[in-house]
């Protein structure tokens, strides 16, 4: 059993009763009359069928929290995943056409099928490549693109935004229809949070639409196919097709990941438990597998509608099986009643949604904390603006500008020339103008491991400072930072400790870590001798060099 358990975490979950049941159904409901609204909106975004929003929410809620660690993450369209399936295939097909569709399911099969090779794997680390900035900067630019992309028609403008400055022609229905839900949807969020204003605004638009006779001429959302989808099987794609789509592929995935990351987390704390990021990546790749064969685009894990879930007093899976459940409901009695919904207002729906992911404060928060960091963001924002409609390529480019970040400061670690403070502390002499150690003493510290990136920083440190100092008779390394060593960091030691042999300098070495001691014992390097002086704490060091009183 534990290893089933293991497998399929929903052996895990609590027998339902009758309390328990009521409970998960209520939250089930506060969700669903806010997501399955959302879900056909994204489904827009994406460039797909409208229906398929709620086929992407269906069987991919159920599966993904059947083998997800977290039960109460709202999986499903959300706004930057849609995005980002709609930009990487704009050009490719006609969106909402057939080729359009064949090319969004293979999007899902190949992101979910990497989520879930990195979660059976034990691979979810690779989340870690893609960091906060990155992920700013880009949720900051998509934002303004998916505004763009919905201003259209939410005001009611034939043709693009182009238009607007040349030859506009507005359909001031539309225009009423879409400035009216999105002020409803802005003040109801604020004043009456409890309310389900996107439902009670698309009922409100519907019958209006349907009683004025807009929906016989205007744009609305249409007849939606009534029933559950069918088993969707992809045909096999060129192979020219086919590689122009993994590196889209490959940021879905990432960016899912992440969605998903923000809203496990909170869960886990809440709970007080662990979190499992490795379950959590193979529930969010079955959900996306699930969806690609019931013919829809690549889901994710809404953060909103998660906490949502969470706060709506939701406890186990139960609650996501109760959603599953209203889903179903809608997808056989009650698409009908969508027909006569005014597009303006499903536009309305997801601008919205994504108007509060657009904080441009975060730039100056992030220049504060890190110039760098808040260097790599822009970056990310500014090519992801300037790479539309493949905006792919501004996580790539973060991702990159990121680990270009990480590996400059592995290979410039802080490396100083300690000295006593008064406060009885071992710190940087020349930052607090310190004394040396002691006469003809070179102290120094490395903050970092020392290996292949390390190593040889540490022995430029020391060659310099002695060529600068040919007087120095003791090299003392205060090494309790270091906290591992590979063979690189020993063939560098060994030979630094030859070179001090030969000039006859005193190696003192103070606090070593057990490991990295052991490691160099085997390779030779800590052989006994006269120039070689060991302590097992700072403390013994300095009273070694009479800088401390007995």
């Amino acid at each position: 059993m534990p290893d089933l358990r293991h497998w399929f975490p929903f052996l895990r979950w609590p027998r339902p009763d009758a309390a328990l049941l009521r409970g998960e159904v209520s939250a089930a409901l506060t969700v669903a009359l806010v997501m399955i609204p959302q879900s056909v909106a994204y489904a827009g975004l994406a460039g797909m069928p409208l229906i398929t929003g709620l086929y992407a929410t269906f069987l991919p809620m159920l599966v993904a929290v059947l083998f997800s660690g977290s039960t109460r993450l709202s999986v499903g369209p959300s706004a930057l995943s849609s995005v980002l399936v709609g930009a990487s295939v704009l050009g490719m097909a006609q969106p909402a056409s057939d080729q359009w569709v064949a090319l969004v399911v293979w999007l899902a099969l190949l992101s979910g099928g990497i989520q879930l090779a990195l979660g059976a794997t034990g691979s979810s680390w690779v989340l870690n490549l893609v960091s906060s900035p990155v992920l700013t900067g880009f949720s900051q630019a998509a934002a303004l693109l998916i505004i763009a992309s919905q201003l259209p028609a939410l005001i009611g403008l034939e043709g693009g935004l182009a238009t607007l400055w040349q030859h506009p022609r507005l359909d001031l229905a539309a225009l009423a229809f879409g400035l009216v839900s999105l002020a409803l949807f802005v003040l109801g969020k604020r004043f009456v949070p409890r309310l389900p204003m996107v439902l009670l605004v698309l009922a409100a638009a519907g019958t209006i639409s349907y009683l004025s006779g807009y929906s016989s001429h205007g744009a609305v959302i249409g007849a939606l196919p009534v029933g559950l989808p069918s088993l969707y099987i992809p045909r096999l794609l060129p192979w020219e097709t086919m590689s122009a789509l993994v590196a889209p592929a490959l940021v879905i995935a990432l960016v899912s990941s992440l969605e998903m990351a923000s809203s496990a987390k909170i869960e886990s704390q809440k709970d007080g438990k662990r979190w499992d990021a490795n379950q959590d990546l193979i529930g969010q790749g079955m959900g996306k597998l699930a969806s690609a064969l019931s013919g829809s685009f690549p889901t994710s894990t809404s953060f909103s509608r998660s906490a949502i879930t969470l706060y709506a007093g939701a406890k186990t899976g139960w609650a996501t099986v109760a959603a599953t459940v209203l889903v179903l409901i809608v997808l056989l009695f009650l698409t009908p009643l969508l027909f006569h919904v005014p597009r303006a207002v499903l536009s309305a729906v997801v601008v919205a949604a994504v108007a509060s992911l657009f904080r441009p404060r975060t730039f100056l928060r992030l220049g504060r904390i890190d110039r760098v960091e808040a260097a790599i963001a822009l970056a990310t924002f500014g090519v992801t603006i300037a790479s539309a409609p493949r905006i792919y390529w501004g996580v790539l480019t973060g991702v990159l500008l990121g680990l270009a970040h990480f590996l400059h400061h592995r290979l410039h670690p802080r490396i100083i020339e300690v000295g006593l403070h008064p406060d009885g502390s071992l710190r940087d002499r020349h930052l607090w103008k310190l004394e040396p150690l002691a006469p003809d003493t070179y102290a120094l510290r490395m903050d970092a491991e020392l290996d292949f990136a390390s190593a040889s920083a540490l022995e430029r440190a020391v060659v310099d400072h002695l060529a600068a100092h040919p007087g120095v008779r003791h090299v003392v390394l205060f090494a309790q930072p270091v906290n591992r060593i590979d063979a690189t960091g020993v063939e560098v030691f060994t030979q630094m400790r030859g070179m001090l042999h030969d000039r006859g300098i005193v190696l003192h070495i103070s606090g070593i870590k057990l490991p990295v001691e052991r490691v160099l014992q085997r390779a030779g390097a800590l052989d006994e001798g006269p120039l070689l002086k060991m302590y097992r704490t700072d403390v013994d060091a300095l009273l070694a060099f009479g800088r401390l009183g007995g």
